[in-house]
């Protein structure tokens, strides 16, 4: 009974109590209304307000104003001059030309043959070192005996001698690749045989 009569009496102050508060804050915060009149001139410039006219200074020129130019004179013309033909002879001019008997021709007297050669190198490589003896220390020599046919090649090489079989295969394959001059006997070119030499094979000459 106590409580219901507290919520009747306490219900009613509370609305008057917010009531009251809203009423004074609003009266807080209202601001009155200014209003600012600005007077404000209308301002005009202006600038040039009449158009100048301009009249462009013209110039009249004809073709009796421009003045004339003499062209320049022609070149002088060089005078040729041509050669006359001399009426003297050319004895007369260098002297007497000598007379001189001209030669005969004999088949006895005239001899057209080569005069006769031997067989002359024109090509020559050295062999190669063989690996094997290089790498077994082995030095020497090897001779080589061939014959050279008339168009200056060389055929039948043989090893008439050598230091060591190893130096046989090389000595054989650098004297096919030589070329010569062949020998020549009235005119002729012949086969040259017999030719021989020697191939040396030592450290550092490879």
């Amino acid at each position: 009974m106590g409580n219901f009569i507290r919520l009747v009496i306490g219900v009613p102050v509370a609305a008057i109590i917010t009531v009251f508060l809203f009423v004074l804050m609003q009266r807080l915060i209202s601001v009155d209304e200014v209003i600012q009149e600005e007077s404000v001139e209308d301002r005009q410039f202006s600038i040039n307000d009449e158009v100048a006219e301009v009249e462009a200074r013209r110039r009249d020129t004809t073709i009796d104003d421009v003045q004339q130019v003499d062209p320049p004179p022609p070149p002088p013309q060089i005078e040729r001059q041509r050669a006359e033909q001399p009426s003297e002879g050319l004895a007369t001019v260098m002297g007497a030309i000598p007379d001189f008997e001209a030669p005969r021709l004999d088949s006895n007297n005239v001899n057209f043959s080569v005069s006769d050669r031997d067989a002359q190198p024109l090509v020559r490589i050295q062999p190669q070192y063989p690996l094997r003896a290089q790498e077994r220390g082995i030095e020497g020599s090897c001779w080589v005996r061939f014959d050279v046919t008339p168009d200056g090649t060389p055929t039948n090489i043989d090893i008439f001698r050598c230091d060591s079989s190893f130096f046989e295969r090389e000595s054989i394959r650098a004297v096919e690749r030589w070329r010569y001059n062949p020998k020549v006997e009235n005119g002729i070119p012949v086969s040259r045989t017999g030719v021989e030499t020697r191939f040396d094979f030592v450290f550092g000459d490879d």
